[in-house]
């Protein structure tokens, strides 16, 4: 049978139009994320979750099966993970490597960091590894190769030092930073109630102290984590046994504490002490995580200055907040509670600072978030 020219001419048409409609679809894009956990109750290793364009949280699974894997870091590609394992055998934990593959992580190497009960892993763009040994009171350096297999222990550069309570008797290092903008290193002691700056010897593959070496925060202070305004001039400092952020300048070469201002309301009197930290894209605003009064504290910065105000306080709806991550966007922000065993998502208002809850999904003792 022949068709008729009107015919053809419709039935071209109409399949011209439902091409067209299908183009003009948007795609959906959501966030994947890791977690890590202790692994000490129900936590197995690491697992892998979903965060929807609407901040719905979803579990994709566990992708690898590891000790205590506490901390986690990926290299600047994105293709390989790093983990510490928080353990003490014969004086040292571990660092774990894996390839990421879609839903899967697959092991790659295992070495040592050089000293117990390692706690936070950094990279950097020459494939250099910090990892922070709070028991051993030490910074472990190591390096990566293109596949991601790490090499031997390189150097530890030992703290020393105490503060003046039960948990400064000696030296913790908590956290080690790479500088963003200089070849610098910045080490974060809880114990010697210091930061700690190094350059690295990348001949020697050594981690070499700077002419200033430490900066003492106040005492009892207990400093934990830091983290760098967008502006590259400004470094918070979160503080964690007397609850307060810090904020560090710099000046003629040496690092001086600016102002303090305290992660609690005034009237608080119980028992908490301060988690993690972490500022907006925008440099707008900064937000610390409190253990005890089981919050979320918001600050707007000082675009002048660098000060922080106090905006308010938000619920994490769980106990311990360890760990806390803004989404790649900065819509959400995700917060691990690691006494009760969830993740909660909550909406961040740009204009504000303000977080509204939007999820909540179970995770076994969860203590790090990784996009």
């Amino acid at each position: 049978m022949k068709l008729s020219p009107l015919i053809l001419i419709i039935v071209v048409f109409c399949s011209c139009q439902k091409k067209e409609v299908k183009t003009t679809t948007p795609a959906k894009r959501n966030n994947n994320f890791y977690v890590g956990t202790y692994t000490n109750k129900e936590g197995k290793g690491i697992y892998k979750y979903e965060l929807t364009e609407l901040g719905k949280l979803k579990i994709i699974g566990l992708v690898a099966t590891t000790k205590n894997p506490s901390f986690l870091t990926k290299s600047e590609d994105n293709k390989t993970l790093f983990a510490v394992n928080e353990t003490n055998y014969n004086g040292t934990g571990s660092v774990t490597s894996y390839l990421i593959d879609k839903d899967t992580l697959n092991f790659i190497s295992k070495s040592k960091t050089g000293g117990a009960h390692p706690c936070f892993i950094a990279t950097n763009n020459e494939n250099y590894i910090l990892v922070a040994n709070y028991s051993g009171g030490n910074v472990g350096l190591l390096k990566f190769d293109a596949t991601g297999k790490l090499s031997e222990l390189l150097n530890v550069q030992q703290h020393f030092g105490k503060g003046t309570t039960s948990r400064q008797e000696a030296s913790h290092a908590h956290s080690a930073w790479f500088h963003p903008t200089k070849k610098e290193v910045i080490s974060v002691d809880l114990g010697s109630n210091q930061l700690w700056f190094s350059t690295i010897d990348t001949e020697k593959d050594v981690l070499v102290l700077t002419e200033q070496k430490t900066l003492q925060m106040a005492e009892g202070a207990g400093p934990r984590h830091l983290t760098f305004h967008p502006n590259n001039k400004w470094i918070y400092v979160l503080n964690e046994l007397n609850n307060t952020v810090s904020l560090v300048k710099e000046s003629e070469n040496k690092y001086f504490i600016d102002s303090s201002i305290s992660t609690l309301p005034e009237d608080f009197t119980s028992f908490s002490k301060a988690a993690d930290i972490h500022v907006s894209k925008d440099g707008k605003f900064l937000y610390a995580s409190n253990r005890g009064h089981e919050s979320i504290v918001i600050y707007e910065v000082n675009s002048e200055n660098g000060t922080l105000k106090t905006v308010g306080f938000e619920s994490v709806l769980g106990k311990n907040p360890r760990n806390f991550s803004l989404s790649p966007n900065d819509k959400f922000l995700l917060v691990a509670n690691q006494d009760t065993d969830n993740i909660i998502s909550f909406k961040r208002d740009a204009a504000t600072g303000e977080l509204t809850f939007v999820s909540e999904i179970s995770a076994p003792t969860p203590v790090c978030i990784l996009f």
